[in-house]
């Protein structure tokens, strides 16, 4: 009798999640269960789910960072793949080596996508060389980090947490549009054009230089 495995897609899309049930759980033998993000939580740690598979055409990054943070702090079989990886992001921050077992480009077939999870299953890790030799290197967030001024760097240290702009400047006590000013500038030289991904940035990065 075989053993039917369970997997997790981590999406907003009803229509993804029903086309990939109608190929994966004959081929895979697997039960595939769809989840929001916003109901992702511990309890699918504890579960015996072996792959969260996450969709990053309806997840925003900054949450596929946070899923893959927990599932790397916890104690728990699970490997994360990456669908529809953008190219034009840099999003490669949210590879770690000891949870992510695949990345998908957006423009990646279904047939590429399930000849990809079948070597995934059977242990290997599937991940484009690109995307594995520019997270190899941190020099440039850390060159990144050295351009920015101290009171940009507080700034987006508080801006980890998803401060709004308000809560940080009470915090470091000057106005909201000085804050303004500062984020605009430090976007600038980390090179990002949203909250989202100032935010990732600041959560992978800042935590390394300032303690």
């Amino acid at each position: 009798m075989f053993k039917v495995t369970h997997w997790v897609l981590v999406t907003r899309s009803h229509l993804f999640a029903d086309l990939l049930n109608t190929r994966w759980p004959q081929e895979f033998l697997v039960k595939l269960h769809r989840i929001s993000p916003e109901h992702f939580n511990g309890e699918l740690l504890e579960s015996r789910i072996t792959i969260i598979l996450v969709d990053l055409s309806t997840v925003d990054v900054q949450t596929a960072y946070q899923i893959q943070k927990r599932i790397e702090k916890g104690c728990n079989i699970a490997r994360v793949v990456f669908v529809h990886f953008p190219k034009q992001l840099d999003a490669k921050f949210l590879i770690h080596p000891s949870v992510t077992a695949g990345v998908f480009y957006s423009d990646a077939s279904l047939e590429a996508i399930g000849e990809g999870m079948a070597d995934i299953v059977k242990g290997k890790v599937v991940i484009p060389q690109c995307v594995t030799e520019s997270n190899g290197s941190n020099d440039a967030a850390v060159d990144e980090v050295e351009t920015l001024t101290i009171r940009e760097r507080e700034v987006l240290q508080v801006l980890r947490s998803g401060s709004t702009n308000i809560a940080i400047a009470n915090k470091l006590f000057v106005s909201e549009s000085t804050i303004k000013t500062h984020l605009y500038r430090a976007f600038r030289k980390i090179g990002v054009s949203s909250r989202g991904q100032a935010i990732a940035w600041a959560q992978t990065n800042m935590h390394e230089v300032m303690q």
